[in-house]
């Protein structure tokens, strides 16, 4: 089960520069402007063999006085919904200031673990966090974020607070798990409600823990699976949806808790940033994918080269993985909706197949012989062996090769074309591993 921290705090307290310190990313230090990658406010962080999720809100304030505390309301607001431990940064060398009085205030209120981090310690000596016992919410961690003093008593802090896995429910039949997932207003309730609106024909509703996932059981027109919810099963949070960190927070519990994730995108809007973000969540939780260009009745050019155009447009976007299937459909007159189930059913299968050692040795030599692997100093690399793992969660090849350092990503990526080109795996991510033979 995904376990989530949120980090929350003013601007310029160094919430993005903590996140990029816990997750190992490399990522620039980003300042309080929006609009800042997704790739800096979403990661992983492991320890003590623990796996959990962050989400930093850092980048999402608007850059203007007076609508600062607006802001900061609904993002604290979502964290403490969503989150299981939330870090509340501060500015050691600046103290407590109004900002964080309300933070603090509104995170009292909450029933959910709270970590007061006093961040930019750099000088080991100065022991400037005890003013932030005033705020009443238990002992305050002094880090520093730039240099990483500090961040391995949050992390036993943090890991110490993460609630048990303990009375989740989740279902137990092996059927495939299905998220939708989309930006706000992108159709994601309009289409569960075509899914399940109708002769409703569902076995069973089984919800997790309050905040984790709900699954709706589907099965009619010969489908069985789960919907994972991420909107209109479960009633809405009271917060402003319009915020793109709501999409996002929202949708990384429901994408890491499926197998296949159905990206809802509004076709009278094209292609923005937000779907990108969410995009690379499925891609960083190795998902399978099928895109739903939903509102496609409201469209008035729908001629073959108009929808090519789109579909273009779309895998660009996403590049380099550009192997899934896209469905231009409506949710409100239920236009090629039983075909996103289709598909997404086909992706499912897809990720759980098989190919046999030997037609994969075949095949594959043939195209190594065709564009063998650049030589590096001198050094020729030969693979000579290739084989599928059986028990991995999406499709895995092991390549056993001499020289498994020197074959880099363009040559990686060539292999993973071929065996595109040959097997379908559409929809699926596939991993490409080079091992010493």
């Amino acid at each position: 089960m995904s376990k989530l921290i949120a980090i929350v705090g003013r601007p310029n307290v160094g919430k993005s520069t903590l996140f990029n310190r816990l997750t190992g990313a490399r990522a620039a230090i980003v300042d309080d402007t929006s609009g800042t990658t997704r790739d800096r406010q979403y990661g992983k962080v492991e320890w003590n063999g623990m796996e959990m999720s962050i989400v930093d809100t850092g980048g999402w304030v608007v850059n203007s006085e007076d609508i600062f505390e607006e802001e900061i309301n609904k993002q604290v607001a979502i964290a403490i919904e969503e989150a299981d431990v939330i870090l509340f940064i501060v500015d050691i060398k600046n103290g407590v200031t109004d900002l964080d009085d309300h933070v603090a205030a509104i995170l009292r209120r909450a029933k959910k673990p709270v970590i007061v981090v006093a961040n930019k310690a750099d000088d080991l000596t100065y022991y400037g966090e005890a003013e932030f016992y005033a705020f009443g919410l238990g002992d305050p961690i002094a880090v520093s974020a730039m240099n990483g003093s500090g961040t391995g008593d949050l992390l036993d802090r943090i890991v110490s607070l993460m609630p048990q896995e303990a009375q989740e429910e989740t279902p137990t039949e092996h059927l495939p798990k299905f998220a939708i997932v989309g930006r706000p207003n992108s159709g994601k309730s309009s289409i569960v409600n075509a899914f399940i609106g109708e002769e409703r024909n569902i076995v069973t509703n089984i919800a997790g823990t309050t905040r984790d996932s709900i699954y709706t059981r589907y099965n009619k027109f010969g489908f069985d699976f789960y919907l994972v919810d991420t909107a209109g099963i479960r009633k809405k949070a009271k917060v402003n949806e319009d915020i793109e960190y709501y999409s996002v927070i929202r949708s990384i519990r429901a994408i890491e808790n499926s197998d296949v994730c159905i990206l809802m995108i509004d076709a009278t809007r094209g292609i923005e940033g937000q779907d990108a973000n969410i995009f690379s969540l499925i891609q960083k939780n190795r998902k399978g994918l099928v895109v739903c260009v939903n509102k496609w009745d409201l469209v008035e050019d729908k001629s073959t080269a108009a929808i090519k155009t789109f579909e273009n447009a779309i895998r660009n976007r996403f590049a380099p993985f550009t192997d899934f299937p896209i469905i231009f459909g409506s949710a409100l007159t239920k236009q090629r909706i039983l075909k996103v189930l289709e598909s997404a059913v086909n992706v499912y299968e897809n990720r759980n197949r098989m190919v046999s050692t030997s037609e994969l040795n075949n095949v594959m030599h043939e195209a190594i012989e065709a564009y063998p692997p650049p030589a590096n100093k001198g050094k020729y690399v030969k693979i000579k062996y290739i084989t599928m793992l059986k028990e991995a969660t999406i499709p895995t090849f092991l390549f056993f090769c001499n020289l498994p350092q020197w074959v880099k990503e363009p040559y990686k990526r060539y292999l993973e074309n071929k065996i595109r080109e040959n097997w379908n795996f559409s929809g699926t991510p596939i991993n490409i591993f080079m091992r010493e033979k």
